[in-house]
C-alpha cells in the first residue's frame, strides 16, 4: 500500500469514527434514560426559521410543564372536538432546546384521531398568536398523524426548538372526526383557544375566536434541559391546582415555588437542579374516586403511579392533600385510614427513589364544610404529620397560613373568601415558607 492509499484509507475511517459519533450523541440527547420511556426522535419538521432552530443538547429530560387528567368534558359526549383545532396554552417551569408532548385520550370512549399538532412559542401574553420563527409540526413515530386509543395516550416525538423557561408555549391539535368524551383538567386557571377548521399551524391567532378554561388532551410538555436534572411533582387537590389564583398570572403556589427554586439556584446555593410541575386536581381525595368508569377524579391513591411515578426523570414529590377526605365524606372521616393512604403514597415514592415532602392540612373554619368534630380530625393528622412517620420533611403550612388569633381559620388576607382556598397571596405564602433544602437527598423515613 503507497503512502497516498494509507493516507485516504485513514481520512475516511475518522470520517466513519465521526459520523458514528454524532449519530450516538443525537441518539444519547433524545433518551430521558427512563425504563419503559417512550423515546421520540429529533424531528426539525418545516415550517420554521433557522433562527429559532436550537442546537443538538446533551441536557436531560425533565418536566417543563405538566397536569393530571380528571375526566370527560361535558357537552362533548358524541362529537368530541371533530372539525376544530385546539391551541392548547402552558407556562414553563424551566427551559430546554428540544420538546416533546404527552397526549391523553384516557377517558375517550373511542379512538382519537389526530392528524396535526404543533408547538411554538406563544407571541405575547394572553393570545392565540405564536411566534412565526417558533412553529414546529409535531409527529409521531415519524408520521404527522396519529390515533390514540380509548384510554390511552401517546408521547410525541422529540423536536428542537429553544423554549425559555418562563414561557409561554402553545400546543395546537386537530382532530377531523367524533371521538367521544374529550379527556380534560378542567381549572386550568389559563386561557386558552379554539378554532373551527384545520388552524394547527396558523400564526396569526386570528381564528382563534373561542377562549376555553380548560386544557384539554394534553397532560405534559418534556423539554431536553441543561438547567434541570430532574423534576419535583407536586401533587394535591386544589390548593395545589390554584383554583382561587388569578387567572393567567401563574400564581399557583408551585409556580411560585419553582421560581423560589431558580431563583436560589442562581445566586449560588447548593440545591438539586429540579424543574416543578403541577398534579393538582381540584377535589382530589387521598383515598376516595369519582363516579365513572374510569373514574373521573380518580383518588389520589389510584393516580400516583401515572400522575407522579411516571413523570419524566421525578425525583421528589411534595404531597398536599388529605383536606377533601375531611370536609367530602358524609360520615366522619377515619384519621388513620387517611395517614395510612398518605404513607402508601410515601412507600410507593420510595420504591422508585423519590424522596416525600408532605404538609400540615390548612385550616377552614367559616367554610360551609366546618364543624368541629372535622376540625378535630384536622388536628390528629397533622398532630401526627408533625412527629414524623409520614413523610420524609414537613412544610407546616397550617402554622404559615393560620390566623393567629383563631388558629382554626385562614388568616384574613391569606383567604381567597371562601374561608378554604387561599388567595395569590396566601399561595405566595405557601411558597415562600418551604424550605428548598427539603428537596435534597433521597427518601428515607421509616414507615
Amino acid at each position: 500500500m503507497t503512502k497516498r492509499h494509507g493516507y485516504a484509507v485513514l481520512c475516511a475511517l475518522v470520517a466513519l469514527v465521526a459520523a458514528l459519533s454524532a449519530a450516538i450523541y443525537v441518539t444519547v440527547a433524545a433518551d430521558d434514560g427512563a425504563p419503559g420511556a417512550v423515546r421520540g426522535t429529533l424531528a426539525d419538521s418545516r415550517p420554521h426559521r433557522d433562527s429559532a432552530a436550537a442546537p443538538a443538547s446533551t441536557g436531560t429530560w425533565v418536566g417543563a410543564w405538566a397536569t393530571a387528567p380528571v375526566g370527560g368534558e361535558p357537552g362533548t359526549e358524541a362529537a368530541g372536538m371533530a372539525g376544530r383545532s385546539v391551541r392548547n396554552v402552558v407556562h414553563t417551569a424551566t427551559g430546554g432546546t428540544s420538546a416533546r408532548i404527552t397526549l391523553s385520550n384516557l377517558y375517550g370512549q373511542s379512538p382519537l384521531t389526530l392528524t396535526h399538532a404543533t408547538i411554538a412559542l406563544s407571541a405575547g401574553d394572553g393570545t392565540a398568536a405564536a411566534d412565526a420563527s417558533t412553529m414546529r409540526r409535531l409527529t409521531f413515530d415519524g408520521a404527522t398523524g396519529v390515533v390514540i386509543p380509548a384510554g390511552g395516550q401517546i408521547v410525541s416525538d422529540a423536536v428542537r426548538l429553544l423554549i425559555p423557561r418562563g414561557s409561554d408555549v402553545l400546543v395546537t391539535t386537530y382532530s377531523p372526526t367524533p371521538s367521544g368524551p374529550v379527556t380534560y383538567h378542567p381549572h386550568a386557571r389559563q386561557t386558552s383557544f379554539v378554532a373551527d377548521g384545520e388552524r394547527a399551524e396558523d400564526v396569526t391567532g386570528a381564528p382563534y375566536t373561542e377562549q376555553t378554561p380548560y386544557w384539554r388532551y394534553l397532560t405534559a410538555l418534556d423539554v431536553l434541559s441543561n438547567e434541570a436534572d430532574g423534576t419535583v411533582v407536586v401533587f394535591g387537590d386544589s390548593i395545589t391546582d390554584g383554583i382561587t389564583s388569578t387567572t393567567g398570572a401563574n400564581h399557583r403556589w408551585p409556580d411560585i415555588l419553582a421560581g423560589r427554586l431558580r431563583g436560589a439556584l442562581e445566586s449560588g446555593r447548593q440545591l438539586p437542579r429540579y424543574s416543578v410541575v403541577n398534579e393538582g386536581i381540584s377535589g382530589n381525595q387521598v383515598l376516595a374516586d369519582g363516579l365513572g368508569r374510569p373514574a373521573e377524579n380518580q383518588s389520589g391513591l389510584g393516580r400516583f403511579g401515572r400522575d407522579t411515578l411516571s413523570r419524566t426523570n421525578a425525583r421528589a414529590v411534595v404531597i398536599d392533600l388529605g383536606v377533601n377526605d375531611i370536609l367530602r365524606n358524609r360520615e366522619l372521616a377515619d384519621p388513620d385510614r387517611l395517614v395510612t393512604g398518605l404513607r402508601t403514597l410515601v412507600r410507593q415514592a420510595h420504591a422508585r427513589g423519590l424522596k416525600a415532602v408532605g404538609s400540615t392540612l390548612m385550616p377552614f373554619r367559616g367554610h360551609r364544610g366546618y364543624t368541629p368534630a372535622r376540625e378535630a380530625v384536622r388536628q390528629q393528622i397533622n398532630a401526627r404529620i408533625r412527629a414524623g412517620g409520614v413523610y420524609d420533611a414537613v412544610v407546616d403550612f397550617d402554622r404559615a397560613l393560620r390566623d393567629p388569633y383563631d388558629p382554626r381559620r385562614l388568616r384574613a388576607e391569606y383567604d381567597s373568601g371562601d374561608h378554604l382556598h387561599p388567595s395569590d397571596l396566601g399561595f405566595a405564602r405557601m411558597a415562600e415558607v418551604f424550605d428548598l433544602r427539603t428537596l435534597r437527598g433521597a427518601g428515607q423515613t421509616e414507615l
